[in-house]
């Protein structure tokens, strides 16, 4: 098939081989379990995930891909297609409660954030996820306190799973090749929270509002929230900027803030 790569789609078409066997060496696709690709474009890894016996739900945003999907995995009984807007695709309709999804896809740059938040809105369905993402998401998603690529996504992300950096993916792996160096990443949600926090829009509006204004110490990025005084009986120097903060340090000021009952949780500051 001869497709017009759409740049509204954030489309480009992974067609490298080695680089697809990396990927499938690292997720490791066992005969039975039930996958979920997200954007699967022109099948390059549908195609050899259907060979290892998985049941495979894809979903595809692109009304033309889905055709061409249709018709080349016609004789495929266990892929079923989707012709649906990931970011709006309810994936918790695609098990019972007691079965997990393992997610896989080459997530388009411009929606991959808001994307991954929307799968770890069901992330009890979730047994992991493999995402082909821009490197500097990757970093930013891996990063630790103290780095420069250390912020909002990390502290979220990380309170959600355990993170795992796999390998860089060039440009001319793919067609059209990009401008940017992708990477995958390993993203498999904690069976228990590594902290803990007592209530989640909160601990969303302490992240944000800390990471809002990162040349900022806390003292002053976080005044309406919480006190130095509050700060440094907490064992946290109200001095620190914000990417010096641990999510363990997060989680022990969002216990402080939740506690009170006349905390201001705004809607509109939750949004990722």
């Amino acid at each position: 098939m001869t497709h017009q790569a759409r740049k509204r789609f954030g489309q480009n078409f992974l067609q490298d081989q080695h680089i697809i066997q990396q990927i499938l060496a690292q997720a490791r696709p066992l005969a039975g379990q039930h996958w979920l690709e997200i954007g699967p474009g022109l099948g390059a890894l549908t195609r050899p995930l259907l060979k290892t016996g998985i049941k495979l739900d894809v979903v595809e945003l692109d009304r033309d891909l889905v055709s061409y999907l249709q018709t080349e995995f016609a004789d495929q009984p266990q892929l079923t297609i989707h012709s649906a807007d990931a970011l709006k695709f309810d994936f918790s309709s695609l098990v019972s409660t007691t079965e997990k999804l393992r997610i896989i896809g080459n997530l388009p740059y411009n929606i991959s954030t808001p994307l991954m938040f929307h799968v770890l809105e069901n992330f009890a369905c979730v047994a992991d996820m493999h995402f082909m993402l821009q490197k500097e998401v990757v970093e930013r998603i891996c990063a630790e306190p103290g780095n420069k690529q250390y912020g909002r996504l990390s502290v979220m992300m990380q309170y959600f799973c355990e993170v795992e950096y796999l390998f860089d993916v060039p440009p001319e792996s793919f067609h059209p090749a990009p401008k940017v160096t992708s990477a995958i990443v390993r993203l498999t949600p904690h069976q228990t929270a590594p902290v803990e926090i007592r209530d989640l829009p909160s601990f969303q509006l302490l992240v944000t509002t800390a990471f809002s204004q990162r040349r900022k110490t806390i003292r002053n990025s976080l005044k309406n929230l919480v006190s130095d005084q509050v700060m440094s009986s907490l064992g946290i120097d109200p001095n620190l900027r914000a990417e010096a903060l641990s999510l363990q340090q997060f989680a022990l000021l969002n216990r402080h803030i939740s506690s009170i009952p006349d905390t201001i949780i705004s809607a509109e500051d939750t949004v990722f």
